[in-house]
């Protein structure tokens, strides 16, 4: 079955996403790749904005999907560490600022946030975890998970006698919380 129009202007938009960041990325572009006029993607998406909104929302859904698919938090959270290396620029639009109201981004972003609450509150309850407030938590693991990320895509880790990974230091400071 070939994909829809949408479906292929969508792929073509992630294409160039990841080969140049969202500055590369232009409805006309956008539709050239996809084998269809230049004005064809307006008929799908208002603008540039909103195409990247739904590129975003669909990578959101991707985490999501992530998380709900692991039991353990430190599995999910290397998993989710590995995918944001891998698509960099996907990682930087998701977690970018947002000045665009998009329903299907903020959808996908609240299905990522309870993924990672579940996985949290799974983890408090089996006492692997400290108690406590399970958001306070979970957005303290995503702030630490997410500047590893950072420091990782910017080379910093990779500095001195001792590389790091971002999965790393996500185990570590999961069996920092797990002693604690």
């Amino acid at each position: 079955m070939s994909p829809t129009t949408r479906e292929s202007l969508l792929l073509a938009a992630t294409e160039l996403l990841d080969e140049g960041g969202p500055e590369s990325v232009t409805l006309r572009e956008v539709g050239r790749r996809s084998g269809v006029s230049h004005n064809a993607p307006y008929k799908h998406f208002l603008d540039k904005e909103a195409l990247l909104a739904t590129v975003a929302a669909r990578e959101l859904a991707e985490y999501a999907a992530l998380l709900e698919s692991e039991s353990d938090l430190s599995t999910a959270m290397r998993a989710y560490a590995r995918r944001a290396l891998r698509f960099p620029a996907r990682f930087r639009l998701v977690y970018g600022p947002w000045s665009f109201d998009s329903i299907e981004l903020g959808q996908s972003a609240d299905a990522a946030w309870a993924a990672l609450l579940r996985l949290v509150g799974a983890s408090q309850g089996d006492a692997k975890l400290p108690a406590g407030p399970p958001s306070r938590l979970a957005n303290l693991i995503r702030s630490v998970a997410h500047g590893a990320i950072d420091l990782a895509l910017a080379g910093h880790l990779a500095k001195g006698d001792e590389p790091t990974t971002p999965e790393q230091l996500i185990d570590d400071f999961v069996a920092m919380l797990t002693a604690g």
